[in-house]
């Protein structure tokens, strides 16, 4: 389920894992790499600055399929280990403006639901689309990378 709405996006997800194992995809450097971006993006381990502690920053660098690169920054802002993590996030780190990215993991009984919320202020409704689409994307590779529910 996704919808857009003025104030932002959320998507509702079930993963075959439980939510222990969805959490530490989101807060494990070595494993947010290997999602965040999708198939075709690398983040380099070396230009990923990831340690989830509220209050602390992270930024990431993505390098596109192009060989362009674009970069992440945000904080940490809520880190509730295995069921919430709120972060803010911004693809220029330069200006001060930050969307908050909310992510609630709940037990379900595939595994885990997750419901995933981020601000979009100013965007279009096509831009909200992008966003959502961009992040299924994403969450398709989290659940690739995902160890399968014993």
């Amino acid at each position: 389920m996704t919808a857009p709405a003025s104030e932002g996006v959320e998507i509702v997800r079930d993963f075959a894992a439980p939510p222990a194992d969805v959490f530490e995809a989101w807060t494990t450097a070595e494993r947010f790499s290997r999602w965040f971006g999708g198939p075709a993006v690398d983040v380099p381990l070396d230009r990923l600055a990831y340690e989830p502690v509220e209050g602390a920053g992270w930024a990431a660098t993505m390098i596109l399929p192009d060989g362009n690169a674009m970069d992440w920054a945000g904080d940490f802002v809520e880190v509730q280990a295995p069921v919430r993590l709120v972060l803010t996030i911004t693809d220029a780190p330069d200006a001060p403006e930050r969307a908050t990215v909310t992510v609630d993991l709940s037990p379900a009984p595939i595994g885990t639901t997750m419901r995933f919320t981020q601000e979009t202020p100013g965007f279009s409704a096509e831009q909200q689309q992008g966003l959502v689409a961009g992040w299924q994307g994403f969450f398709d590779e989290l659940a690739a990378g995902l160890p399968a529910r014993g």
